[in-house]
C-alpha cells in the first residue's frame, strides 16, 4: 500500500514570493497521477517537497509504502559518477546510507590493513547485507541488461557521462519500477527518452502497481498513462479525476466557471457598495435610517472578508523572436562524414531555410552530430570535449551556428542569474534585459541562479540566448523536452518566422511533424534520409 495525501500546503521561494498556497490533494494506492502546468508554477518545487528536500512553510505532506524518486536532470557535463553510483542514487535511503559507509570502510581498509579496520569494515558489509544492498545488486543486473544489454559486473564501473541522456533515464526508470520502493516520485521521466522509449514507459505505467506522482508534458504520454491530472497554475492546485482525453474540456468548463463565479461576485460586490452608498445617503436626512445604514455597511463588510472566488489563471504570452539571417544558399556540408564508434560515413547538404529533424534511438550519436556541427566540425568543440570523427563538416557562408544543449548542462551559466547572463555576457542594459526575460516568461526569476531555474526556464533562457547571439544555424538538442504546451507551441511559432536553418534531435512526435526533412541515424550504424518520421524499435547495434 502507498499513498500521498497533501494537506493546506504553502511555500514560500527563498527570496519571499509565495510559490504555492494552501495545496490539497490526495493520489491513492496504485494510482498514476500527472503534474501538469506551465514552466515555473512549481511543479518541480512541489515534488521536491513531497521528497522532502524542502520544508513547507504551511502545511503537512503524509505518506507511505517507501519513496524512491527521479530528478529531473539525472546527470550533467560535469558529472563523474558512474552506473553503479547513478544506481545507488535512486535505491532507497538505508541501503544508500549503508553503501556509504561500506565504501568509507573499504577505503580506509586500503589504507591500514589492521584489525579495528577489518572489523569495521566486516560490520560494514553485515549492515549493507542487512539493508538489503546484495539483493539489489541483483535487480541491478537486470536493470544494466535491460537497460544497455550488458551485466551489471560489467556495467557497474562504467562513466555516466558516456551515457546518453535516454539511457541514463531508462536506467533510474528501469531500477526504480523494478525497485522495492511502491512509492514514486518522477520528474519529466520521459525527457531523452527515443519514442520506442516512451512507448516502453507508457506501458510500464499502465502495468506497475505502485503508486506514481510525475511531471510530463507529453501529451501522448498523459493520454496514454495517466488515472488523474493534477494542474499546479496560480499557485494552487486542481485536480481532474479523468484522464487526459478530457483534460483540455475540463479545464476549460473550470476557466469558464471561474470568470463566472468571478462575475457574478464583482456585480454583488458592487450592488453591495451602492446599497451602502444609498444608505449613508439615506440616513443623513433621516435618523431612523441609520440602523440600516450599519446593517448595510456590517453585510459589505463580511462580503468583502469572505474575499473573491478564484480567479481564472493568467494565460501564458510567450514571445520568441528568432531572427536569423541570410546566409550562402549552402548552409551544411558533410562529406563522408562518420562519427568513430556510432555511424557509417554519410553525406548530406543542407540549404539555408531548410527544418531538418534527425531521428533515431538513443545512444545513436544525434547529440555527438549536432555538437559537431556547432564546432563547424573542428575537432575542438566550444565545450571543449572533442567528437570523434571521420570526413569533413563544412559551414556555408555567413552561417553561425547556436546550440541548445540537450541536458542544459550550462556550466559558463552556473551560479550566474539570468539578468547577469544578458547584462554581461550580452552586453544588455538593465531594462532591456528584464524586457528581453519578460518576454520569455523568465523575469520573476531574474535573480535566481540558473541551476535553480526550472527546467523549463532553462530552455527558455537558452533559446533567449539563441535570438541574442544571433544565430543562422538553429541546433536543438530535444528543444521541447522541458517546455510546457504554451511554450512549445511559441516555439514553434518563432521557428516559422526564423530566417534560417534549424536542425532538430527530438522525439516529440508533434515537434517532428513540422519540419521539412528527416535524417534517420539506424540501428545498424547507416544515416539515411526519410519521407516520413520515423521512429526506430530496438537497441543501437554500433558499428565496430
Amino acid at each position: 500500500m502507498a499513498h500521498i495525501e497533501i494537506r493546506h500546503l504553502g511555500y514560500r521561494l527563498p527570496d519571499g514570493r509565495p510559490l504555492l498556497d494552501d495545496v490539497s490533494f490526495r493520489v491513492g494506492d496504485g494510482v498514476t497521477a500527472a503534474l501538469v502546468g506551465p514552466n515555473g508554477a512549481g511543479k518541480t518545487t512541489l515534488l521536491r517537497l513531497v521528497a522532502g528536500d524542502l520544508t513547507p512553510t504551511t502545511g503537512e505532506i503524509v505518506s507511505s509504502g517507501g519513496l524512491g524518486v527521479m530528478r529531473q536532470f539525472i546527470g550533467s557535463i560535469r558529472d563523474h559518477r558512474t552506473v553503479h553510483d547513478l544506481l545507488l542514487s535512486v535505491a532507497p535511503d538505508r541501503i544508500r546510507q549503508a553503501a556509504a559507509r561500506l565504501a568509507d570502510a573499504e577505503r580506509a581498509l586500503a589504507e591500514h590493513d589492521d584489525e579495528p579496520t577489518q572489523l569495521r569494515y566486516a560490520h560494514a558489509v553485515t549492515e549493507y547485507v542487512e539493508a538489503g544492498g546484495y539483493d539489489l545488486e541483483v535487480v541491478w543486473d537486470a536493470v544494466t541488461t535491460a537497460a544497455l544489454g550488458l551485466p551489471y559486473e560489467r556495467a557497474g564501473s562504467r562513466d555516466v557521462n558516456t551515457l546518453s541522456g535516454g539511457e541514463q533515464k531508462r536506467l533510474a526508470l528501469e531500477a526504480l519500477l523494478r525497485g522495492p520502493d511502491q512509492l514514486l516520485l518522477l520528474d519529466e521521466p520521459d525527457n531523452y527518452l527515443d519514442v520506442p522509449g516512451k512507448q516502453w514507459l507508457e506501458r510500464q505505467l499502465r502495468a506497475t502497481t505502485k503508486t506514481v506522482l510525475l511531471v510530463s508534458h507529453d501529451r501522448q504520454l498523459l493520454a496514454e498513462a495517466a488515472d488523474r491530472i493534477v494542474t499546479v497554475e496560480d499557485r494552487q492546485v486542481w485536480v481532474h479525476g479523468g484522464g487526459f482525453a478530457s483534460y483540455p474540456a475540463a479545464r476549460r468548463d473550470r476557466i469558464d466557471q471561474l470568470d463566472d463565479r468571478r462575475r457574478r461576485w464583482e456585480e454583488e460586490h458592487a450592488r453591495l457598495r451602492q446599497l451602502v452608498h444609498t444608505a449613508r445617503q439615506s440616513a443623513a436626512h433621516n435618523d431612523a435610517l441609520a440602523s440600516a445604514y450599519r446593517a448595510a455597511r456590517s453585510r459589505l463588510a463580511r462580503f468583502e472578508d469572505a474575499g473573491p472566488p478564484t480567479r481564472p489563471p493568467k494565460e501564458q504570452n510567450v514571445r520568441i523572436r528568432l531572427r536569423g539571417g541570410r546566409t550562402g544558399k549552402q548552409a551544411l556540408l558533410c562529406q563522408r562524414l562518420e562519427l568513430t564508434g556510432l555511424m557509417r560515413p554519410f553525406d548530406l547538404e543542407i540549404w539555408y531555410g531548410e527544418r531538418v529533424a534527425v531521428l533515431g534511438s538513443n545512444g545513436s550519436g544525434k547529440s555527438q552530430f549536432l555538437r559537431l556541427l556547432a564546432s563547424g566540425g573542428h575537432p575542438e568543440p566550444p565545450d571543449g570535449q572533442p567528437v570523434a570523427h571521420r570526413g569533413t563538416v563544412r559551414l556555408g557562408a555567413r552561417v553561425v551556428p547556436g546550440l541548445f544543449a540537450q541536458t542544459h548542462a550550462r556550466p559558463d551559466l552556473y551560479g550566474r542569474t539570468p539578468a547577469d547572463i544578458l547584462m554581461t555576457g550580452y552586453a544588455l542594459l538593465r531594462n532591456d534585459a528584464m524586457a528581453a526575460l519578460a518576454r520569455y516568461e523568465i523575469a520573476p526569476a531574474w535573480n535566481q541562479p540558473f541551476q535553480t531555474l526550472s527546467g523549463g526556464e532553462q530552455a527558455r533562457l537558452q533559446i533567449l540566448l539563441l535570438e541574442l547571439a544571433g544565430a543562422t544555424l538553429l541546433l536543438l538538442d530535444e528543444p521541447t523536452d522541458n517546455l510546457d504546451l504554451a511554450s512549445a507551441d511559441a516555439l514553434q511559432r518563432g521557428l516559422a518566422d526564423f530566417a534560417g536553418t534549424v536542425v532538430t534531435v527530438t522525439h516529440d512526435r508533434w515537434f517532428a511533424a513540422h519540419t521539412d526533412r528527416y535524417l534517420l541515424f539506424r540501428a545498424d550504424g547507416q544515416v539515411q534520409e526519410t519521407d516520413e518520421p520515423v521512429w526506430t524499435e530496438g537497441r543501437v547495434d554500433r558499428p565496430r
